[in-house]
């Protein structure tokens, strides 16, 4: 069983200066008795005293000053190496040393963990990425293949038969042309290789012949696309308007695509000073809200296999964000299910 714990320098001082007063206690005795003299207690006492502060003081300088000049290293090469990329690190050492280094190490060791997690965090997105990936790839290539072959295995003779098949096969080479063009203009946007092409325009016109061009779309799907007033005044904003009409778009194919059948999105303007903030919402299913954290993420998808089978790349929601983003803007998604989604975003005022 251990009787005690020697673990500061101050600890191991008082240890070794007792062991040595004990010595010279013993010396002392040992000398009256080899000289037959009377024993006295106050030379003894003075003895021991001098004995232990000596020795105390001694031994805690040489052990203080040994453990700091080792600990000090290694306290540098840490603070070194959390203070990578200043130019003129500033060391200042406590008086208690080894309290300050374990908080050292401790902060250091919390940063690590949370590298940790954030790598390990990265590589999920990452696998989750390529494989998505490789499913969004995988459904149009799959359906080109099977068309080639059911004519191959066909009489070629037969035009009527060769087109139809030939007209999908079409269909799925350009929803993976779709496809690889929004990727290549994400990763564009990302590298800061495609400069944005500002200028003044009325954002409510770029928004009304918006509609006018999905509208055929949004017959299809009994979907009525309105402006909140028909003859809301024009709003000038300092943007790309390339970029912006195809946030429009994107927003209100997805509000047709999960708009219920005779339902109604509609596009709202508000003055927020330097700014405008736009709103697109619909009545359509919603989306229920442990979704909506994730909805921007490339290839997220809320309703996987009605959004695959009606040919959605998964990347529009994507685009917006990082085309809003590139305009130093907010994009933002509130929703409730079965009441509708509203899809706001701003940009600035010219």
């Amino acid at each position: 069983m251990k009787l005690f714990t020697v673990r500061t320098p101050r600890q191991v001082s008082l240890a070794s200066a007792g062991l040595i007063t004990g010595l010279l206690a013993l010396t002392y005795f040992l000398l009256i008795y080899l000289m037959e003299r009377e024993f006295s207690l106050i030379p003894l006492l003075i003895l021991l005293s001098l004995g232990f502060s000596i020795s105390y003081g001694i031994v805690y300088y040489f052990i203080e000053r040994f453990l700091y000049h080792k600990v000090k290293i290694i306290y540098k090469t840490i603070h070194s190496l959390k203070s990578q990329g200043d130019a003129r690190p500033r060391i200042q050492m406590s008086s208690d040393l080894l309290t300050e280094i374990n908080k050292q190490v401790a902060g250091w060791a919390d940063e690590k963990i949370r590298e940790v997690k954030d790598l390990r965090k990265a590589e999920n997105y990452r696998r989750e990425f390529i494989g998505n990936l490789a499913h969004e790839l995988k459904t149009p290539v799959f359906n080109v293949q099977g068309y080639i072959e059911t004519l191959l295995d066909t009489d070629l003779e037969d035009k009527e038969l060769n087109r139809k098949f030939l007209d999908r096969a079409n269909s799925a080479c350009e929803r993976l042309i779709d496809l690889l063009k929004d990727l290549d203009q994400i990763a564009t946007i990302e590298s800061g290789n495609m400069p944005l092409e500002l200028s003044r325009f009325d954002v409510v016109q770029l928004a009304k012949d918006t509609v006018d061009m999905l509208e055929p779309q949004a017959l299809d799907r009994q979907v009525s696309l309105k402006l909140r007033n028909s003859n809301e005044k024009p709003i000038f904003v300092e943007a790309d308007m390339k970029r912006v009409q195809q946030v429009f778009v994107n927003l209100l194919m997805n509000s047709i695509a999960y708009g219920k059948e005779l339902g109604e999105t509609r596009i709202r303007f508000y003055d927020m000073d330097d700014n405008v903030l736009i709103e697109i919402a619909d009545d359509g299913m919603g989306i229920a809200i442990e979704h909506l954290p994730r909805l921007f993420e490339r290839f997220y998808r809320v309703d996987k296999s009605r959004s695959r089978n009606e040919g959605g790349s998964g990347l529009g929601l994507a685009i917006c964000k990082h085309i809003i983003d590139s305009h130093n803007q907010s994009i933002s998604v509130r929703s409730t299910e079965g009441v509708g989604s509203t899809f706001a975003f701003t940009l600035k005022k010219a």
